[in-house]
């Protein structure tokens, strides 16, 4: 199952063979370390195993240090924008960080962010999204959005092999399920190191969860896929669950009791 790479995100070991990882991410202010800390432990209690938490602002990197200490889960530093950020994240004790290639600043602010980490042991995620893709690829966007995800995803891997660096993982998330498909099995069949998968926006409880399964299920039914997200406009406890109940029904991995009941019919005599 997934990738032939390992990689861990604090204590948790993603990739390689190892049993698929649940994530989320806090809604808190991450500045509010109370707060925060507070939905981390429902998020934790709910069955999330790796958090992660914005951080737009100075204030959110400098409570880092606190919220990794009190987390019960690794946190995840996600990173968009000011590479600076994500350097105070890694001096903080984050267990990994989450850039964008499109917007982080170009190779040489990434380059700062992956020698920083891999002088802290620290993990990275390369997150390409959709919405945010390095201008230089428009053109091939207009064409073929998958194409344009994974050319985003691969340059950067290419700065991390070239600096000696493999602790990451890989993200192509997409809005439109299709084509988040077909960029991640292009990026399977290209590179070896973990992937995250998800559909990035995917909307309201419902229909987010109907995007999130056909998408990530339909990937982790091919064997693609070491960790993920259920992207929705909710409490963030509603995404591990619908999580867990995407892996209870690939038989994945089981959390709680697995219902089976009847959807009724006309031969149905109770009552």
């Amino acid at each position: 199952m997934g990738s032939l790479a390992q990689i861990r995100v604090g204590g948790v070991t993603i990739g390689g063979g190892a049993p698929v990882v649940v994530q989320s991410m806090t809604l808190t202010k991450t500045h509010d370390v109370e707060a925060t800390i507070a939905q981390i432990a429902a998020l934790a209690s709910a069955g999330c195993e790796v958090v992660r938490c914005a951080v737009p602002k100075i204030e959110d990197a400098d409570a880092l240090a606190r919220i990794v200490r009190l987390s019960p889960i690794p946190v995840i530093a996600d990173i968009h924008f000011n590479a600076s950020l994500a350097l105070r994240a890694i001096e903080a004790g984050v267990a990994a960080v989450r850039i964008n290639p499109g917007n982080i600043g170009g190779p040489d602010k990434v380059e700062l962010v992956v020698k920083a980490a891999k002088k802290a042991g620290v993990a990275m995620r390369i997150g390409a999204n959709s919405g945010s893709l390095p201008a230089h690829l428009t053109a091939l966007a207009q064409q073929d959005q998958a194409e344009a995800l994974v050319a985003a995803a691969l340059e950067e891997v290419t700065i991390l092999e070239r600096l000696d660096y493999r602790d990451f993982k890989i993200s192509v998330k997409a809005t439109h399920v299709p084509t988040m498909i077909r960029a991640y099995r292009m990026l399977a069949a290209k590179v070896p190191y973990p992937l995250h998968l998800g559909v990035t926006e995917a909307g309201t409880p419902f229909a987010g969860t109907i995007k999130s399964a056909i998408g990530i299920g339909s990937l982790l039914a091919d064997g693609i896929g070491d960790t993920f997200r259920v992207s929705l406009t909710a409490d963030p406890v509603k995404e591990v669950e619908v999580a867990w109940e995407i892996l209870k029904a690939l038989g994945l991995r089981e959390r709680g009791p697995v219902m089976i009941a009847c959807p009724s019919c006309g031969r149905d005599n109770v009552g």
